[in-house]
């Protein structure tokens, strides 16, 4: 699109920290035909434009990246006669109109925000959130700014590395196979960033196993299950051959896919992979030996054997 162009009833979507630090939903938006200004490249900071009758004044944001499926749009909240109707409508417009939640004591506007799938034409707008009240301070692009530090975020999540399991185990038999496998889950933590509710959802995705002789495999989507009793000892996608007896530490990385939502919202993927180490498992390496005698262990009880 254009950096400028005619547009009627255009809004979009900016988040606000209000004066009083509470976070607060705040838009570009125009009931009447305007100049409007459009980076779909990103947010166009040095453009703010106003409510009509209002001195709010909003940035304008075409999503938080390209990452983001989404499009965004306000739309004025709480008309004559919402209050009577919508519940949170009269809670909100009992501060919002008098201007009672702001230092400076004016009157804020109230708006819903809407969403819709940027590559769906016409669109199709779906209810998001709201009403909220915003005043008429520069607003900071929350919505960004988390976009910024999620993957921060999301390496300093606590997340459990899976549990390695082996068949032998925690002995096995040089020259034979030894099935290893991992147990793994999705995992979900809630956390307040910016002031606001997220949501980081960690799902294994790959594992890189380290078998503790030297020999390394992945990463790779697979990781192995466990076998029936009568089968131990069979070769599986997982499994590994030791050719030197001794104890041996089993080692895992499991590699996390992330992905989170703010306020209950679209859920949006984490940049990167969480790579998150497991307990080793120890295992003691045995040989085997096979032999043949002759001796009658009735008439030689001494015997090899006997």
């Amino acid at each position: 699109m254009s950096m400028s162009m005619r547009r009627s009833w255009q809004t979009l979507l900016i988040l606000t920290v209000g004066l009083l630090g509470t976070p607060s939903y705040a838009f570009a938006s125009d009931s009447h035909d305007s100049e409007l200004s459009w980076d779909d490249t990103g947010v166009d900071t040095d453009v703010w434009n106003s409510i009509p009758g209002t001195d709010n004044l909003f940035g304008e944001s075409p999503g938080v990246g390209s990452q983001d499926p989404y499009t965004y749009e306000a739309r004025l909240a709480c008309a004559d006669g919402d209050s009577s109707i919508f519940p949170a409508c009269a809670t909100v417009m009992s501060s919002c109109s008098t201007g009672s939640g702001n230092p400076e004591g004016k009157p804020g506007t109230a708006i819903y925000w809407y969403f819709a799938e940027k590559n769906m034409s016409p669109a199709i707008w779906h209810y998001y959130s709201g009403p909220e009240c915003v005043y008429g301070e520069k607003p900071r692009d929350i919505l960004a700014e988390i976009a910024a530090q999620i993957a921060h975020e999301f390496q300093r999540t606590p997340v459990a590395g899976a549990t390695i399991g082996s068949q032998p185990g925690p002995h096995t038999l040089r020259g034979k196979e030894t099935n290893v496998y991992a147990e793994a889950s999705t995992q979900t933590f809630a956390i307040t960033l910016l002031g606001q509710q997220v949501t980081i959802t960690a799902t294994p995705v790959a594992y890189t196993w380290d078998y503790g002789d030297g020999e390394v495999w992945g990463p790779t989507p697979v990781h192995g299950a466990p076998l029936h009793v009568d089968r131990i000892g069979e070769q599986t996608q997982t499994s590994h051959v030791y050719t030197e007896s001794g104890k041996i530490s089993i080692g895992l990385t499991t590699h996390f896919d992330g992905s989170y939502t703010v306020n209950d919202g679209p859920v949006l993927p984490i940049p990167g992979q969480g790579n998150i180490l497991s307990s080793p498992l120890g295992l003691i390496v045995w040989r085997a030996e096979t032999n043949l005698y002759a001796d009658n262990c009735f008439q030689n009880p001494q015997g090899i054997g006997c």
